[in-house]
C-alpha cells in the first residue's frame, strides 16, 4: 500500500491510502486536493473514513461522495455528513484487501474513532485523526482527561513499528513543548533535529513511528517519573495529585494549552 499525505488548509494532512488503482481517503476536510490526486494518479475512490466531526475533517465528505459514490464510514456517536456507515470499537472493515479495525478514542471529541490496519505492509498503519500527534496529542474539547489518557493508552499498546498517520503537521511545535518537559531526553533531542531537517526540505514529518513516540511524546510518557516530576513542579501539584495519573495528565495538557 502507498500512503500519500495531501496538504490542506494551513497544516492539515488528508491521508490517501492507495492500493493499485483504488484509494481510500481519511478525514477529507477539503474535496479539491483529493479530487486532484485521484485525477492525477488515475485512481478510483473506494471509501471515505472519518475520525471525528470537526469541519476540517468532514468539510469535503459530501462533495467527494457525490462525485465518486464512495461509501462513507464515520464514528457512530458523532454527526457526520449523511449518508454514512456508523462504526465503533470492535468493528472490522475490509477495504482494498486490508482489514481495518475501529478503535474508540474519545477525548478530543466525544465519539472520536481511529482506524488501525494491522496487516499493512511493510508495517501496520494507524489513522488517528486528532487524538495522537507526533510529540503531542489533541486538545480535550468534548471529553475528559481520563478519557484522553485511556485513548492514548489504547494506541500506545499497538505494535511499536506502527506508522502513525496524524491529521496535522504540528510536530515541531509539539517537540518544543516536549523539550520543555524533558530537556535531557536524548531521544527527543535527536528526533527534533531529524524533524527540523525534514521541514527545512519541505517534507512532512509524518507518518511517525509509534515506537519513537513512546520515547519522545510526553503525553504517552505521562507516567514516566521524569515527566511526572516536571509536571508536578510546573503545576504545583500536591503529593496526592502526583499519584493520580489523570490529574498529572490533565496538568500536562493544561501546560501545553498555555505554552508559547
Amino acid at each position: 500500500m502507498k500512503l500519500i499525505a495531501l496538504p490542506a488548509f494551513s497544516d492539515n494532512y488528508l491521508w490517501l491510502w492507495q492500493q493499485g488503482q483504488e484509494a481510500v481517503v481519511v478525514d477529507p476536510g477539503d474535496a479539491a486536493p483529493v479530487l486532484q490526486a485521484l485525477r492525477r494518479e488515475g485512481l478510483t475512490l473506494a471509501a471515505i473514513l472519518v475520525t471525528h466531526h470537526h469541519a476540517d475533517h468532514v468539510g469535503g465528505v459530501r462533495k467527494l461522495h457525490l462525485a465518486t459514490g464512495a461509501q462513507v464510514f464515520g464514528p457512530a456517536r458523532e454527526d457526520v455528513p449523511a449518508p454514512f456507515m456508523p462504526v465503533m470499537q470492535g468493528d472490522h472493515l475490509t477495504l482494498l484487501g486490508q482489514t481495518v479495525q475501529v478503535l474508540d478514542v474519545p477525548g478530543h471529541t466525544a465519539g472520536h474513532v481511529a482506524y488501525f490496519l494491522p496487516d499493512a505492509a511493510p508495517s501496520p498503519v494507524l489513522f488517528c485523526g486528532d487524538t495522537l500527534f507526533s510529540g503531542g496529542c489533541g486538545r480535550i474539547f468534548e471529553g475528559t482527561p481520563s478519557q484522553m489518557l485511556a485513548s492514548l493508552d489504547r494506541l500506545a499498546a499497538l505494535p511499536p513499528q506502527t506508522r502513525v498517520c496524524c491529521a496535522h503537521e504540528y510536530t515541531l511545535s509539539n517537540l518544543r513543548f516536549a523539550l520543555a518537559v524533558e530537556p535531557s531526553n536524548a531521544d527527543l533531542q535527536i528526533y527534533m533535529a531529524q524533524c527540523q531537517q525534514l521541514r527545512a526540505q519541505g517534507t512532512p514529518t509524518l507518518p511517525a513511528q509509534l515506537g519513537t513516540e513512546l520515547q519522545i511524546n510526553p503525553f504517552l510518557r505521562a507516567r514516566d517519573p521524569h515527566v511526572r516530576h516536571a509536571v508536578a513542579q510546573h503545576a504545583g501539584l500536591s503529593a496526592l495529585e502526583q499519584t493520580d495519573d489523570a490529574a498529572v495528565f490533565a496538568a500536562l495538557r493544561e501546560w501545553k494549552n498555555d505554552f508559547r
